[in-house]
């Protein structure tokens, strides 16, 4: 291949059933521990809220824990929900974690609330304005971060001057077209969204405008990998991820549940088929397998940059799973 192609992890602090969010945090700074020595490129964290079974409401405090725990490695938003915040405290909450970090913190930006409407207007009663707003948003923040602003009544400190890499997620064709023409990088969410992903990112090269932050498009798509020896264990493995997506599908507030035999079969028809558009842009299998799906898929979307969210009950089968994910991007480098 041409491009060499980086792969990131996105990781939720999941808290499995049954257990805590302190062993969740825990688990996660081992995961981002283990990603920094094997070489992945990111590991980014969501802000998400009301959710019993996900620990990383409190992104900005997360990152910088895991930050502080790494030392190679990319650590960042994916993502910082800008509606539920100011965008000055964002500038400033950054722009402090990249000076201690020595610039290795990434800010990927949502327009989602990361939870509930009734959550959402809890968090910021005018959250559904902000929504609205969030492209005018986003040059705020820019503008916080910029020394052009030196001069402005409202200035962001720390933040003003930083160089804080700002990544646009979404999963629609909205999204895309505001990255395009903000001439920043993006990310589609296609581990639970993947509809839209090809004509996003379509739109986003086409409209690409080249800007002082980037001069080319730069795509990374975030899909779902249960990597394992043999395709058989990850079917296995990828019955907890099946789980988690028909909890969201019934509204049934679960932790990570264990994996469980033909979990498929014990689904209704509509949720088979609600929780198989979510779950379409999934990876499973042995090494071999997952590497001729990713080189095919990675071929047709010409993403940059592979993102994996692993919902994986057991902690050592997960971080075998990052070793084994390591070894096919490597090998489709080759």
């Amino acid at each position: 291949m041409s491009k060499k192609i980086l792969l990131s992890i996105l990781d939720l602090a999941v808290v499995n059933d049954s257990d805590t969010a302190s062993n969740a945090l825990q688990r996660t700074k081992i995961l981002a521990q283990h990603a920094d020595k094997l070489g992945y490129e990111r590991f980014w964290v969501a802000e998400h809220h009301n959710m019993a079974h996900i620990a990383s409401s409190a992104t900005s405090i997360l990152i910088g824990y895991l930050a502080s725990n790494t030392e190679r490695i990319r650590i960042g938003s994916g993502g910082i929900m800008l509606p539920n915040h100011a965008p000055l405290v964002i500038a400033e909450q950054f722009g402090t974690l990249q000076l201690l970090h020595n610039g290795r913190i990434d800010l990927g930006l949502g327009r989602a609330p990361g939870t509930d409407q009734l959550t959402a207007q809890a968090i910021r009663t005018d959250f559904f304005e902000q929504a609205q707003h969030f492209p005018r948003n986003v040059r705020e923040l820019q503008r916080y971060f910029s020394s052009s602003n030196a001069t402005a009544k409202v200035r962001a400190f720390p933040g003003e001057g930083v160089d804080v890499p700002i990544w646009i997620l979404g999963s629609s064709t909205e999204s895309a077209a505001l990255a395009a023409a903000s001439g920043l990088p993006y990310a589609f969410a296609g581990h639970f969204a993947p509809r839209q992903m090809y004509q996003a990112f379509e739109v986003y090269k086409s409209n690409f405008i080249p800007s002082v932050h980037l001069s080319r498009p730069k795509i990374m798509a975030c899909v779902n990998a249960v990597a394992a020896d043999t395709n058989e264990e990850a079917e296995l493995l990828s019955s907890s991820l099946l789980q988690m997506f028909r909890n969201l599908v019934t509204n049934s507030r679960k932790g990570l549940q264990e994996p469980v035999e033909n979990f498929v079969d014990q689904m209704s028809e509509e949720e088979r088929f609600h929780v198989g558009q979510m779950t379409a842009c999934s990876f499973v299998g042995d090494a071999a397998n997952i590497a001729k799906q990713l080189k095919e898929f990675i071929d047709y979307t010409g993403a940059d940059e592979i993102m994996i969210t692993s919902p994986i009950y057991d902690l050592d089968a997960k971080l075998h799973s990052m070793d084994i994910m390591k070894k096919v991007i490597e090998s489709i480098n080759a």
